[in-house]
């Protein structure tokens, strides 16, 4: 065997070497992208879980609470905005998560306005479809929080992966990039006050 042949396999050697030890870290980069895009379709499918319950509602206090037309205005638009904003789960950055949770921040004060005016009703309070509606809705925010926060431990077991070394070098090279958390909203560390 000549010198070039053993330098030919030497390169050759070395740069399978190189591909063998690519291939787990890039595996397992895209089997926990997998996992933070299944977790972002929880997340979406409780926030349309939501967004089916609320015609529903507001068709129910229409009935009782017909003084009540610019609330009702206001949760149907706000609903329309929060319907209307997509996030591609291959571009959840930070900024897109942001508007996307604004929207349902929106949306989710709308509803607390809507819920807040039943106690000016009593007979929509007792209302069997209003009260149905409202344990369902109270039901869907907690599925909500349970999506956003296992979309949270995804995206955080994605972000540290890639983020470490060797494997920041190989999700360079093949573009996997971090993804963005649901973070607390502006002004949730304080508490609401309550006046009378």
């Amino acid at each position: 065997m000549t010198k070039r042949n053993v330098n030919i396999l030497i390169i050759v050697g070395v740069l399978l070497l190189i591909i063998v030890l690519m291939v787990a870290p890039y595996n397992s980069m895209v089997s926990k992208q997998q996992s933070v895009k299944d977790a972002w379709g929880n997340v979406e499918n409780q926030y349309q879980r939501r967004s089916d319950l609320i015609p529903n509602l507001v068709n129910t206090v229409k009935g009782y609470a017909t003084h009540e037309k610019t609330t009702l205005e206001e949760v149907t638009n706000a609903r329309a905005r929060a319907t209307q904003i997509t996030v591609n789960p291959d571009n959840l950055s930070s900024e897109q998560l942001q508007k996307y949770q604004h929207a349902q921040g929106d949306l989710t004060t709308a509803l607390g306005k809507l819920l807040a005016i039943s106690e000016n009703y009593p007979n929509l309070k007792a209302n069997e479809n209003f009260i149905e509606l409202q344990a369902q809705l109270e039901g869907t925010e907690n599925r909500i929080s349970v999506a956003r926060h296992d979309f949270n431990d995804a995206t955080q077991g994605y972000n540290s992966y890639i983020l470490k070394f060797p494997q920041v070098v190989i999700a360079h090279l093949f573009g996997f990039n971090e993804k963005g958390y649901f973070e607390a909203e502006k002004g949730a560390e304080k508490a609401p006050q309550v006046k009378f």
